[in-house]
């Protein structure tokens, strides 16, 4: 199975697979659309380019986007004609369903409208979409009236994002926060758990982990605190630490930023907390340990924590922040404490995201 979503043509995408049949069932043309089969036809003889995520079978996810500024006409009214990013086809594969991808999907577009001048992002779904329309509402698309082909309206405003929600926030951080912190994560693990964090000068390793881990957005960390110093909302930098040899200081960085989600303290002081079953249920397929491992954690460790973050940006090839500046920079003062512990004031972790080149203003917003 391919590891993520790769920009392919039109031109150079199979229209005969069988992924496409339900899109040329949902949309043979009438009055108010165009046919499928005509737009993709048209798209591929203009050069657009679609995100395609595929395997041996074919086809497996389909994403397109089209930046517009015109009027979105509802059966009730219309909204107003302003920049705006259309999802003008998402689809994923029946065989990729509980992978997770259609949540990294949604978080490639969200990056994708982040980094855009639109005011908003939209996409419009049949009723019968079920899932799909869940899917969105989670990440805090509202629904707004229907088109005049029958279909919900779904829209993201960056005037109006929920904070109440690390879901419907992203990709957005609420400024003001009280503190924000680390992860650790392995090397042989970070490469693939984080698909898009990549590195500049230094071997990706590819572990064997579940692909619905790599795909999705929210990830699992376990640690073995005795208690929890992370609460949800509370913004967390991804550390990947170097197992490889020597040259740790160097090697050794920060790639990404979650925020965090659930906090689960499973054991503490030999104490259980939770029943394995309960705590395997909480878990589910976003970590990326396999069940036997968790459970010799799950027997063996004093303390079990469990922190699930949701994956809201990385710093890419050449932006990562290694633990040399980090140092010498005051962020990681680790005398008394163990990295996990240290607690960063929000002007550390805007120091942080400038040095790995984000755009802080466009990420930590009022």
């Amino acid at each position: 199975m391919a590891g993520k979503f790769l920009l392919k043509k039109f031109a150079d995408i199979d229209l005969g697979d069988s992924f496409f049949d339900s899109l040329k069932a949902d949309y043979p043309g009438n009055e108010n659309s165009t046919g499928f089969i005509e737009w993709f036809n048209k798209k591929a003889n203009n050069g657009s380019t679609a995100l395609v995520f595929e395997d041996e079978v074919g086809v497996g996810a389909f994403v397109v986007l089209k930046d517009e500024y015109e009027e979105i006409i509802l059966q009730e009214g219309r909204l107003p004609n302003i920049k705006r990013i259309k999802i003008s086809t998402f689809r994923i594969a029946e065989r990729f369903r509980r992978q997770r991808i259609g949540e990294g999907a949604i978080g490639l577009l969200l990056w994708k409208w982040q980094r855009s001048d639109s005011e908003e992002i939209y996409v419009t779904v049949f009723d019968k979409h079920k899932t799909l329309i869940s899917q969105f509402e989670r990440f805090g698309f509202k629904n707004v009236g229907k088109n005049p082909n029958g279909e919900n309206v779904l829209i993201k405003s960056r005037k109006n994002i929920d904070f109440s929600d690390p879901y419907k926030a992203f990709p957005f951080i609420k400024s003001n926060f009280d503190y924000a912190g680390y992860v650790i994560v392995d090397d042989n693990y970070h490469d693939t758990m984080f698909a898009y964090s990549e590195l500049a000068n230094t071997t990706s390793l590819q572990s064997k982990i579940s692909s619905s881990v790599s795909n999705g957005l929210s990830k699992i960390y376990v640690g073995k605190a005795s208690e929890i110093k992370h609460k949800v909302g509370e913004p967390v930098l991804v550390y990947r630490k170097y197992t490889q040899g020597t040259g740790k200081k160097y090697k050794s960085c920060i790639t990404s930023y979650c925020v965090v989600t659930d906090v689960i303290q499973a054991k503490a002081n030999g104490r259980c907390l939770m029943s394995f079953e309960t705590l395997k249920s909480r878990i589910g397929n976003k970590s990326v340990f396999h069940e036997a491992e968790l459970l010799r954690q799950y027997d063996e460790f004093r303390n079990l924590t469990i922190i699930e973050m949701l994956y809201y940006g990385y710093f890419g090839a050449g932006n990562n922040v290694n633990l040399n500046w980090l140092d010498n920079n005051g962020c990681w003062i680790t005398v008394e404490q163990y990295p996990t512990d240290i607690r960063l004031t929000e002007k550390q972790f805007r120091k942080i995201l400038t040095e790995g080149n984000v755009d802080v203003s466009n990420v930590i917003i009022d």
